[in-house]
């Protein structure tokens, strides 16, 4: 299983959307939609949570997940285990995580996250 999450947010008015690319063995599921007004980074956070939230309802939690996202900030504090700005968020993201077989969280340019960001611009625009 693929997971791929993005966010995007207008920074004047706060509103932010979540992009969700879920792949299973070469079967896509793209959703977006819409977060509570915050931050880019907090919503980034928000994404991947909502992200685990589906992958976890609809394929349960038997999943080996390979997690992708652009934010070297969500990467990097999964993998540090701690976030001094983010700590809430990141301790609600890593218990979706430990309902998961296998996690693997990969970072990647936002150039390779096209399909989840394209996802949150939609969802984005959705808002408005």
């Amino acid at each position: 299983m693929q997971l791929y999450t993005d966010a995007a947010t207008e920074p004047a008015s706060e509103h932010s959307a979540a992009g969700i690319l879920l792949i299973d063995n070469g079967h896509q599921q793209q959703l977006k939609q819409p977060l509570p007004p915050s931050d880019n980074h907090t919503a980034e956070f928000l994404a991947a949570i909502a992200g685990f939230k589906v992958l976890l309802e609809q394929y349960g939690s038997t999943q080996t997940v390979f997690f992708y996202t652009d934010s070297k900030i969500v990467a990097e504090s999964i993998s540090k285990g701690y976030s001094k700005s983010f700590n809430v968020e990141l301790q609600i993201l890593l218990q979706l995580q430990d309902q998961c077989q296998v996690v693997i969280t990969q970072w990647l340019p936002e150039s390779q996250n096209h399909g989840a960001h394209q996802l949150a611009q939609q969802g984005l625009h959705l808002a408005d």
